[in-house]
């Protein structure tokens, strides 16, 4: 996140020392990135001799560390333009973009007349700044032409101002910049795949290249990032709240903890609500209960969730803010009985599934009608069955081993039972909580893919990008054009303003010559 001026020292010294300690920092990132490197060529050179599963994995987790660190790193300097600017001008000179992409000008056009002295201008040269961008299907490079103009009159010398680039001495266009981040955190490829990829098409772009880019992407977007989680906590009725593991590599260790992503999601299309879809992400290095406590002191109101007690916190009333309503969810109680009937195919297990089946029959007919009409039918149809379930249950479960699953399933919903019937007295509330496992539903295949998040910082940096994906998504866009259109603008968007870039209320911005 970048750092808010307000925070900095006035002292001038203390600044210089702020600075110098930055800079060490970075310079301490790049020896350990180094170090990393030459293990990986080590472990590539024994690979080419002799395969080996164990070496496969070993040469991947040190790819990903690698990553990791150099977008950690990124990610820091875009919060810090001084250090950005010196260590920049300490890395060798970039390499020109090839020369068989498709190449766009576009003119930036400077003013008809001497801003000094009215004077007439002359033109006397130009500035070609070029990016690599990229759209659908192609990649091509945007020439930034500036020309430059001096005053007959006074020799004043004018130009059109520099563009707003998506991020700061970046030439990366911002669709190449959607692609990346698109790729990683909802196609799942990590960055080394992607440069593979990307070679294969005639660009030659190093993965520590790629890995600068998403931290300066992330640290681009995060204000907007911020904004999404507040409304959406602040704003909301009801959420639905889920965790799911990530493992976190340890770096040097060449180990993982486990670590946890959290989502939030707001979905009020089954009842016609007034508030968009969303969905929050947060990560944090263990499943404490003080997590959720921190992620959720904004809001009030029903959280729909699953019986974790690290959740319980949340329902007292020492709560800052006051208590939470629990409602719990049908879809995790239907899953101990199918767990039991598929292992045993027990009859009993089987009539459970069936009783509550039959209170999904209600909730499909009553889909996308008015809360108040919602509640109505549960009350009429949903509650007998539900009541029925509870007197069967109470016959049921004195007869079973009490250490059989089939009666842990039956404690498991009756444990939860004032939980699980909130729903018929509520038409905002939902059966299930099967909207947050659907949103974490992507982490899960990522971290087959990948494998484990690179460090604690990168968690956070996946959690703030699913945020933007999966919320686009829950609205129906196309994350990756929103993303391009969004990284176009925010650079020179007024801060106050952020609100107008949220999934639902963004307005592309439509090209002048497509408009024409």
């Amino acid at each position: 996140m970048a750092l808010d001026p307000a925070s900095l020292p006035d002292d001038v010294d203390a600044l210089k020392r702020m600075i110098v300690g930055m800079a060490r920092d970075a310079v301490h990132a790049s020896t350990l990135i180094e170090k990393l490197r030459s293990q990986l060529a080590r472990l590539k050179r024994a690979q080419f001799g002799r395969s080996s599963e164990k070496l496969r994995g070993q040469v991947e987790q040190l790819e990903l560390a690698i990553e990791a660190l150099e977008t950690d790193e990124a990610e820091r300097l875009a919060a810090a333009p001084a250090v950005a600017e010196a260590v920049e001008r300490a890395r060798p000179a970039r390499r020109p973009l090839p020369e068989h992409l498709t190449r766009e000008s576009v003119v930036h056009a400077g003013p008809c007349a001497c801003p000094s002295c009215g004077g007439a201008l002359r033109r006397i040269g130009e500035d070609v700044t070029e990016t690599l961008d990229y759209v659908p299907g192609r990649f091509k490079v945007v020439r930034h032409v500036r020309e430059a103009f001096s005053c007959r009159a006074c020799e004043t010398v004018v130009q059109a101002p520099a563009p707003h680039h998506a991020i700061a001495r970046g030439r990366a266009g911002p669709g190449l910049l959607a692609r990346i981040a698109v790729a990683k955190f909802d196609d799942h490829l990590p960055l080394y795949r992607q440069a593979e990829i990307f070679a294969r098409e005639g660009v030659e772009l190093a993965t520590s290249t790629l890995s600068g880019w998403v931290g300066a992407t992330a640290a681009a977007l995060m204000p907007l990032v911020d904004q999404l989680r507040g409304e959406v906590l602040a704003g909301s009725v009801v959420l639905h709240g889920d965790d799911t593991p990530v493992p976190v590599l340890a770096p040097g260790t060449g180990k993982t903890r486990t670590g946890r992503l959290w989502a939030y999601v707001r979905d009020e299309r089954p009842w016609e609500g007034a508030n968009a879809p969303a969905a929050v992400f947060f990560a944090s290095p263990d499943r404490r209960g003080e997590r959720p406590l921190a992620h959720l002191a904004p809001f009030s109101g029903t959280l729909q969730a699953d019986g974790y007690s690290g959740f319980n916190a949340l329902y007292e009333h020492r709560r800052s803010g006051g208590a939470l309503i629990e409602a719990a969810c049908w879809a995790h109680t239907r899953r101990y009985f199918f767990d039991v009937h598929a292992k045993t195919g027990s009859g009993i297990a089987r009539e459970a599934l069936e009783r509550i089946g039959a209170l999904y029959e209600v909730e499909r007919s009553i889909r996308g009608r008015p809360p108040d009409a919602r509640r109505r039918e549960r009350g009429l149809r949903s509650r007998p069955l539900a009541d029925a379930l509870r007197a069967w249950a109470g016959t049921i479960l004195p007869q079973l081993s009490a250490s059989s699953d089939l009666a842990k399933a039956f404690r498991y919903m009756l444990a939860r039972w004032a939980a699980l019937t909130r729903v018929f007295d509520d038409g905002r509330l939902a059966l299930d909580n099967n909207a947050a496992e659907r949103a974490l539903r992507g982490v899960a295949v990522g971290r087959k893919n990948y494998l484990f998040a690179g460090s604690e910082r990168g968690a956070e940096r996946a959690a703030a990008l699913y945020s933007l994906i999966e919320t686009a998504k829950l609205n129906g866009l196309d994350p990756e054009a929103y993303l391009r259109d969004v990284l176009t603008r925010i650079a020179d968007h007024p801060a106050r303003r952020l609100p107008e870039l949220l999934p639902w209320n963004w307005t592309p911005i439509v090209p002048a010559a497509q408009a024409a």
